[in-house]
């Protein structure tokens, strides 16, 4: 079992323990009680995740409540539901919420544990891929609002992330590649997160494809910390994104108006994120901020990894830019970019031109 420390300076009683590992969930609750002094859980879940795992959780000491599944179902009356069950249960300030799934889940279960009673305690145990590599880490925890997303939210860390990867084995094609355009991400991010190590993960990528996509244990195991440590070495220097910690949203300017306009229901979170990172390095391709040697080897990726890369779909290309600009990013009415400048380095941009902003829709 890997263990990697998520050390949040200067915030005192911040730092937790990320357990990447197989069979992590065959008894969950030895490992959480040593991070927590909760004795009573609330676990959050949906029906899929609770038709798989649910039996685990469901004790004499927690009760939990089953959400439909969906990112469209990550808003604030949903969130509502999870406080009703707090409240009629009586959940109290030293018990804890256990966000049992995969980003929609982590996200939700950490808002409502931010702020019931002020706040109490809860465990990520991430369920999907995008969730073990990306969401479960970091403390940013939200809901979406149909003119934003993720907008009416807090940073709010959790006590411990469980990541076992025998749960990667349930996901289909579809969820699995979701998580990829996640992982893809820290490869074109790499020397921007200021990690001590080189991890060559953009190599890493191009020569395991193969193993990654039979899920082979060690290899994902492998992948999921290699994740888990350049992003904690982006939180652990900004915690609450006050300026590194944005190139985390590398693509994701493109992937949350994408998702706002088709009302979050047309793609996964994950390939918004895919065609919005295409989309970047056509426009940092066509602005010059990168040559062509690196934009066919990134672009190659994701073709590799058969991610989606295109809209499908014909968008108003107004409405998509009025999106753009409901972004947490937009500073002084300029939509900020996290832009490909070099080989796994970005930097920020917001002096691009409305026309070339629009040249990929």
């Amino acid at each position: 079992m890997e263990n990697i420390q998520v050390k949040i300076n200067p915030t005192p009683g911040s730092s937790y323990p990320i357990l990447i590992g197989e069979n992590l969930l065959d008894n969950p609750y030895e490992l959480i009680k040593n991070y927590t002094r909760a004795n009573r859980f609330l676990v959050v879940t949906n029906e899929k995740v609770f038709s798989l795992y649910g039996s685990t959780f469901d004790t004499d000491f927690a009760e939990v409540i089953v959400l439909p599944d969906g990112e469209e179902y990550k808003n604030i009356e949903v969130l509502g539901l999870i406080i009703d069950k707090a409240l009629k249960l009586k959940i109290e300030r030293k018990d804890a919420i256990i966000a049992l799934g995969g980003g929609v889940i982590g996200d939700m279960a950490g808002f409502a544990a931010a702020i019931y009673q002020r706040g109490i305690d809860y465990i990520q145990v991430p369920t999907t891929l995008l969730a073990q590599v990306d969401s479960s880490v970091g403390g940013k925890v939200a809901v979406n609002h149909k003119l934003s997303k993720n907008v009416i939210g807090s940073f709010y860390q959790p006590k411990l992330v469980i990541a076992d990867t025998n749960t990667l084995n349930t996901l289909d094609d579809r969820q699995f590649k979701t998580g990829l355009s996640e992982v893809l991400k820290y490869a074109f991010i790499e020397k921007s997160c200021k990690a001590d190590v080189d991890y060559h993960f953009f190599e890493f990528l191009e020569t395991h494809r193969n193993e990654i996509f039979s899920k082979n244990h060690e290899v994902l195991k492998k992948l999921i910390k290699i994740c888990c440590l350049l992003k904690s070495s982006v939180v652990n220097k900004d915690e609450k994104e006050k300026g590194l910690r944005a190139i985390l949203n590398f693509g994701h300017t493109y992937a949350h108006a994408l998702e706002i306009v088709t009302d979050y229901r047309y793609f996964t979170h994950g390939e918004a994120v895919s065609i919005g990172m295409k989309i970047i390095f056509d426009l940092a391709l066509e602005t010059g901020t990168i040559n062509r040697d690196y934009y066919n080897r990134a672009t190659k990726l994701l073709s590799d990894y058969n991610l989606v890369t295109d809209f499908q779909i014909k968008l108003d290309e107004e409405l998509f830019y009025d999106a753009m600009k409901s972004d947490k990013k937009v500073s002084d009415g300029n939509i900020n970019f996290v832009m490909p400048v070099g080989f796994k380095e970005v930097a920020f941009k917001n002096n691009i031109d409305k026309k070339y902003i629009l040249s990929g829709i």
